[in-house]
């Protein structure tokens, strides 16, 4: 019997545990699910012959290790700054390791020893990163077994709010980790147009979006993602002239959001004392700085940020209460927290709400000295606030490798992330049967 650890049993884990046990009895798998809350994760495997829940504490070590020893892979939900010293135990101790986040230079380092040691770390196996890997190494492989040479990449993702839920001036709701949605796009992105480097800013970011058209739903905006650099050698793309990938967001969220960040609400750098003591009117006096008294602190708030005071950017302030006398109730917290604590009351998927996802991928490539372009586009909406179209995005994938890491149809040692057919063939396949479709134009 081969067993399986997963760490971290929250929303994201759902549907991989779901699938895994579902896989279990057939192959016979063992699951271990394991959690700091003891009754999620028993919640999460409820009375399965081939699972259990234990408790852990994953910060603690000795415990962590004990349990990893146990297991022939591991998957780890936790959080990223976490998977180095799950990786790291892995190593010691002979086992597989995969996740679904973005690989860090340190885990990324450990690449030969793993592969000396025969072992399997695949990363970046969700959805953003994950499929969109997959699903764009399919095409780019496609292109190019007909003799096509792709000139031009654009890769662009959403985890959004399904219309039929859109209640909101924003349009938006929390359907994964509300933490990477308030810093997203900190740093400088990078990316490639007709063969010259292009640097955005991350004071810059949400005013340089551009609008992308998703077949059937009209026009989106998209803001720039950290680094499409990287992805010039991962895909085989070296001697590309454009290479973009993005973020999807309805018409009107990046001129709001820019107004948080100009304000400095999103800025995660230091503590406001005694916030818990503020309202949320004292907290956007505060960020007036120099204290300048002509109009109420709406207006001047308005006037900083260049918006009009009736406009829709002042229009989805005033629907945070960021203008209201509420005390935030959060003790010393930076800005960035205090704004992802009110966006959690304000962005909540209700019980009943569907969340959507977009995924598109567009490809301009030459072929028998004719210019083309292939759009894919993947939609997706979940059943409820529990079954997410976010959470079947991330989980299934997992769960499709997993299955076939443990039935031994896995080859590919060292550090990697999906973009070999070994791997992104049969995961797609099977991710298609499941209802996981892309649909494409070409022009």
């Amino acid at each position: 019997m081969k067993n399986l650890l997963i760490i971290g049993a929250g929303r994201s884990a759902t549907v991989l545990i779901d699938y895994i046990l579902e896989q279990a009895r057939q192959h016979n798998f063992f699951i271990t699910v394991a959690d700091a809350d003891i009754a999620l994760a028993q919640k999460k495997t409820g009375d399965h012959p081939n699972g259990r829940a234990v408790w852990l504490d994953a910060a603690k070590p000795n415990d962590r290790r004990e349990l990893i020893a146990r297991h022939d892979v591991v998957v780890s939900m936790l959080p990223p700054q976490m998977h180095l010293e799950v990786a790291i135990d892995c190593i010691a101790l002979g086992k597989h390791l995969v996740t679904a986040s973005y690989v860090s230079k340190q885990v990324f380092s450990l690449s030969d020893e793993a592969r000396q040691r025969a072992l399997v770390f695949m990363n970046e196996l969700g959805l953003d990163p994950g499929i969109d890997h997959m699903s764009a190494m399919q095409r780019i492989n496609e292109i190019r077994a007909k003799g096509g040479k792709i000139t031009a990449f654009h890769s662009y993702t959403g985890g959004l709010v399904a219309p039929e839920s859109d209640d909101n001036p924003w349009h938006y709701k929390f359907s994964w980790n509300p933490r990477n949605v308030v810093l997203a796009g900190q740093g400088t992105a990078q990316f490639l147009e007709d063969g010259k480097l292009k640097y955005i800013p991350y004071r810059r970011l949400f005013r340089q979006y551009r609008l992308v058209d998703v077949p059937g739903m009209g026009a989106w905006e998209v803001y720039a993602n950290r680094d499409s650099l990287l992805y010039r050698e991962a895909y085989g793309l070296n001697d590309i002239k454009t290479l973009f990938r993005g973020t999807i967001r309805h018409r009107g969220f990046c001129d709001a959001w820019n107004a948080l960040v100009r304000i400095g609400l999103t800025d995660a750098t230091f503590p406001i004392v005694n916030s818990d003591q503020l309202t949320y009117h004292d907290l956007m006096e505060a960020f007036l700085g120099i204290s300048q008294h002509t109009g109420s602190v709406r207006d001047r708030i308005a006037k900083l940020i260049e918006c009009d005071p009736d406009g829709p950017v002042m229009q989805k302030l005033d629907w945070l209460g960021l203008f209201s006398k509420r005390r935030i109730k959060v003790k010393d917290a930076t800005p960035a927290l205090i704004l992802e604590k009110l966006l959690l009351e304000k962005w909540a998927l209700l019980p009943e709400d569907k969340d959507m996802v977009i995924m598109q991928h567009e490809f301009e490539y030459e072929l028998d000295g004719r210019n083309r372009k292939l759009t894919s586009t993947l939609v997706m909406k979940g059943n409820n606030g529990v079954d997410t179209a976010m959470s079947r995005l991330v989980g299934l994938p997992l769960g499709i490798f997993v299955k076939l890491l443990m039935l031994g149809k896995i080859s590919t040692t060292g550090v990697s992330i999906p973009t070999m057919p070994e791997v992104y063939e049969p995961v797609m396949q099977e991710l298609e049967l499941l209802g996981v479709r892309f649909v494409e134009t070409e022009e």
